[in-house]
């Protein structure tokens, strides 16, 4: 049933649909990822990386938002089930239990650095089908990448 009638053509709507899917799955995670490890985290920069770790989450609930918003827009239901986000989620496994900081920051390096590498991906597949969500991807992909390099700043 489609409530909302996308402006998009069928095979541009199912290659900008599977991005923002893809998106919000990653953003859901990484907030979660982002959570475990704020809560986790062990060491003499206990609160430097506690903190810089809750505006990684903020960061990512706010985009996540907005791309379930656009998916939404363009009449395709976003799936943010935890069921969806742990079955094609593109970060890899966290550490369970006490995280010493410079882990905690070695383990945001790489959730982060998977995460771009896709959202790269889908700045180059919505170019032509839809530049409006190319514009949503360019501009998470910025964020994430301040965040990573303030990450790894911190091991520097």
């Amino acid at each position: 049933m489609y409530v909302v009638k996308s402006p998009l053509s069928d095979a541009d709507l199912k290659t900008v649909s599977e991005a923002l899917q893809g998106a919000l799955v990653d953003l859901v995670d990484l907030s979660l990822v982002a959570k475990q490890i704020h809560w986790n985290v062990v060491g003499p920069r206990f609160r430097s990386v506690h903190l810089q770790l809750d505006e990684v989450v903020d960061t990512a609930r706010l985009h996540s938002d907005t791309v379930a918003e656009r998916a939404s827009t363009l009449g395709v239901p976003p799936d943010g089930r935890s069921a969806t986000v742990a079955g094609t989620s593109g970060i890899g496994p966290v550490p369970d239990g006490w995280v010493k900081d410079t882990d905690a920051v070695g383990a945001l390096v790489d959730a982060l650095g998977a995460v771009i590498g896709r959202m790269r991906e889908r700045v180059q597949a919505t170019g032509d089908p839809d530049p409006v969500s190319q514009d949503i991807f360019i501009g998470i992909t910025a964020d994430l990448e301040k965040h990573h390099w303030m990450f790894q700043a911190e091991n520097g």
